[in-house]
């Protein structure tokens, strides 16, 4: 059983794969799932078979970002370490996952308006989660004296926001590697609260 779950999941992620590269360059509208079956050699029917419809094939890809970014807060949450710390993992980790999913985000930003209503209150939902972890823990830094700022709502939301904008402007063939961004976004962010480094 669990090889033929293990295998099932290497099908799916072969059909996201390519409706990844085919959404991103030609939009989802003008993209069929003949296309991406295509695309991989098969047929409609075998995507089908993993995949009900190509909403639900845009609503697995849309996701996968902010899926990415809750499992590095969720990672760090779980770990030992002061405030500043945390943040400064959280930081790099969540980087990392935006950079690494960029066309998944692309594709989220531009094709938002085909996802269907469940899939878009789902991914919604896990934007709100991760917002509302990073609050608690600029809450908690503030509290214990590692970091200083107004409100941590308004906090929160724009370190989102720099962070998940970076899918932009980043190219994975320019002057920058993604652990280079990702450390000067860290140190960025870390003084945007101005975090107390010396207790690291």
């Amino acid at each position: 059983m669990a090889i033929r779950d293990e295998v099932a999941a290497l099908k799916r992620t072969r059909i996201i794969d390519a409706a990844v590269d085919l959404f991103y360059t030609n939009g989802y509208d003008n993209t069929t799932l003949e296309a991406v079956g295509e695309k991989l050699g098969v047929t409609k029917p075998f995507i089908y078979s993993h995949f009900k419809s190509k909403a639900e094939l845009l609503g697995h890809i849309c996701s996968r970002g902010i899926a990415a970014s809750l499992e590095a807060i969720d990672t760090v949450l779980k770990g030992e370490g002061t405030p500043t710390q945390k943040l400064e993992r959280l930081s790099r980790g969540f980087v990392t996952a935006v950079l690494e999913n960029q066309k998944y985000i692309a594709i989220f930003n531009r094709e938002e308006k085909g996802l269907s209503p469940q899939d878009l209150a789902w991914i919604s939902d896990m934007r709100r989660e991760f917002d509302r972890k990073l609050t608690l823990l600029l809450d908690d830094g503030r509290r214990s004296g590692d970091f200083q700022f107004g409100d941590a709502h308004i906090a929160s939301l724009s370190i989102g926001g720099m962070v998940s904008w970076a899918y932009v402007w980043y190219r994975d063939r320019g002057r920058m590697s993604i652990d280079d961004v990702a450390r000067e976004m860290t140190d960025l962010i870390l003084n945007m609260v101005q975090a107390r480094r010396h207790r690291q």
